[in-house]
């Protein structure tokens, strides 16, 4: 969650509310969430071919090992999905990406050359890493336009905000990015009147147009309709060599339609890894998560 997006988002959402009728929102009086993105500019260096490098991590939770020696890269431009039971650490390893979570040893650098270890979460974010979890996070009580108007990567100062009018390579990129996410059809709806897969498109929209280097997804389809979760897979399927994307997720069609490596995790480590198929048919992976 980024303070300038939040603040900017309250205000937006306070001007609405003073048009509209006392005690009645169109977003049902829910509360609008935040994404968790603001690249800033300049290059991440790639030179090595790889944009996410983990080795070695480990860390501890009263005595509970939550990850474990754990070791993983990323090439720049991948699609990577990763997989594994309830309690492997898949959320723990997002948590140490993000700065959420200070591991006790290891490595853990973006590009060849950004320790992410040294830097706080709001760092990291305006580094150019996204994150998306599993629950939808958008500003429901504005319009599907606005929402990705405001996560426009500008000034969020009060005075700039005041006189911030798009310009023809901002529009455009929103337009793009409507289409993108299946919304150009939606864009002056109220976020809190979309489906949950059209909210989980326009968080990731939110995400994209703050044009990160790294995407972090956290089960994002899950709760969707079969069309979603399609719809969802070829969006996936698009942003893939635009952006380097680490998605987490259960629903093993999905994962098929969109994965060429899979990682799998297990008790804080790397069980196995390579293609859904070689992973299915590994009897380590079989025996504590396939459960066939």
């Amino acid at each position: 969650m980024t303070p300038d997006l939040q603040a900017e988002g309250a205000r937006r959402i306070e001007a609405h509310a003073i048009k509209a009728e006392p005690g009645k929102t169109e977003s049902g009086g829910r509360a609008a969430g935040f994404s968790r993105v603001a690249a800033a500019p300049g290059e991440v260096d790639i030179t090595h071919g790889r944009i996410l490098y983990l080795e070695d991590v480990s860390v501890s939770f009263d005595g509970f090992k939550a990850i474990n020696k754990l070791s993983l890269d990323i090439a720049p431009g991948e699609l990577r999905c990763i997989i594994g039971p309830n309690g492997a650490g898949k959320t723990t390893m997002m948590d140490i990406i993000t700065g959420k979570t200070r591991p006790d040893e290891g490595t853990v650098f973006f590009g060849s050359t950004i320790d992410l270890l040294r830097y706080k979460e709001a760092d990291i974010a305006q580094m150019g890493i996204g994150r998306k979890f599993q629950k939808p996070t958008v500003f429901e009580q504005l319009t599907v336009f606005e929402n990705l108007e405001l996560a426009l990567k500008t000034n969020k100062g009060v005075k700039s905000s005041m006189f911030f009018r798009l310009d023809s390579v901002q529009s455009d990129r929103l337009a793009e990015t409507l289409h993108t996410i299946h919304l150009a059809d939606s864009v002056a709806r109220m976020a809190g009147n979309l489906s949950h897969g059209q909210k989980q498109w326009l968080e990731i929209g939110m995400l994209l147009m703050q044009d990160p280097k790294l995407l972090l997804l956290d089960e994002p389809v899950a709760g969707m309709t079969d069309e979603e979760t399609a719809r969802t897979a070829e969006l996936f399927l698009t942003l893939k060599g635009k952006h380097s994307l680490m998605v987490v997720e259960h629903d093993m069609s999905f994962i098929r339609t969109i994965s060429e490596i899979v990682t799998v995790l297990c008790d804080g480590a790397v069980l196995a890894q390579g293609t859904l198929d070689q992973v299915q048919a590994d009897e380590r992976v079989i025996e504590v998560y396939l459960g066939r």
